[in-house]
């Protein structure tokens, strides 16, 4: 079958030997795949977790439907469609998890289907399950015009968050993010956007600062999120190391909580899928929880899907279709 293969020149589409299902192992037909940041390092050689390097087939998220079933795989049936999130996306069948799927609506094509699986269960767990987010609170969104934050800023509202702030240094992509939950939209770039939440939520800070950027903003971070306030730090698009004022997190006792999928195990990983299904799925069904789809490219053309996202001037997901 073909396959997106990181090898030793590069990413490339490559024959490999079509997979098999094994214990609680789906075989996925894919017809479509949302591509993700940590995507995008793996075809530089990077690792993201346990997986990369030479040999990797690449890729994260998808939606197709089911092809095999291991005979220890319950809750779905051949024909099936389905989408989710694993290892080996990239390619015209990857193997999931029983527990890491989600049925794809049928008020959806594969493509937006594959938009979703990466950000409904990240944003729930930050959001919600971490985040501890209560009806009426306020909540920031650091980085919220990637996919992901998009969906984060959508939860917050669908949960009854009180006011909901996005930050993004795009004029372009800052001036979009009320479609998609925002009542204030900053530039974390600014030196004045700390005075500015500070400003909208009548000098308190927010309840809740959902971070994608970490690095350069902690100490900002620290300064607008209120006394016993929550920050999660679900990335680091900002960097890894940065100054912190310990002093500064003391002093305002705020809960910080770090999160992501590279460490956990797969009961963890089902758990959040099973989260998300019992808690929020029909805002899925009901298109009320949905990310734009920048741009569609044949499989044919990933190369310049990954170009398209490396120029980083887009809004929403990048999908590639099989």
């Amino acid at each position: 079958m073909k396959a997106y293969v990181y090898g030793a020149t590069g990413a490339e589409i490559a024959d490999v030997a079509k997979p098999s299902p094994k214990g609680t192992q789906v075989l996925v037909r894919v017809h479509a795949c949302g591509l993700n940041r940590a995507d995008l390092g793996m075809t530089k050689g990077h690792v993201h977790g346990s997986a990369g390097g030479v040999g990797t087939v690449l890729g994260m998220e998808w939606a197709g439907e089911v092809a095999g079933l291991g005979p220890d795989a319950k809750g779905v049936k051949l024909g099936d469609r389905i989408m989710g999130s694993g290892g080996a996306a990239f390619a015209e069948y990857t193997l999931a998890d029983h527990g890491r799927l989600f049925r794809a609506p049928s008020n959806m094509n594969f493509e937006e289907a594959a938009t979703l699986p990466v950000a409904l269960a990240t944003m729930h767990n930050a959001v919600v399950t971490n985040g501890a987010l209560q009806v009426g609170q306020t909540v920031l969104v650091q980085g919220a015009s990637s996919g992901v934050g998009l969906m984060a800023m959508q939860i917050a509202k669908l949960k009854g968050a009180k006011m909901v702030i996005g930050s993004s240094t795009d004029a372009m992509r800052r001036g979009r993010l009320k479609e998609f939950g925002a009542d204030l939209a900053v530039d974390s770039s600014d030196p004045g956007w700390v005075d500015q939440v500070l400003k909208a939520t009548g000098g308190e800070g927010v309840d809740l600062i959902v971070d994608q950027v970490s690095g350069k903003v902690a100490n900002q971070n620290l300064a607008a999120t209120k006394i016993k306030g929550r920050i999660v730090n679900v990335g680091r698009l900002g960097g890894t190391h940065a100054d912190f004022n310990f002093d500064l997190h003391a002093a305002r006792r705020i809960t910080y909580i770090g999160v992501t999928f590279r460490t956990r195990s797969i009961e963890e990983i089902r758990e959040i899928f099973d989260e998300v299904r019992k808690d929020i799925w029909p805002a899925v069904e009901a298109r009320k929880l949905q990310l734009p789809i920048d741009k569609v490219y044949p499989f044919a053309e990933i190369g310049q899907a990954f170009a398209h996202m490396e120029a980083n001037r887009h809004l929403g997901k990048i999908v590639v279709a099989l």
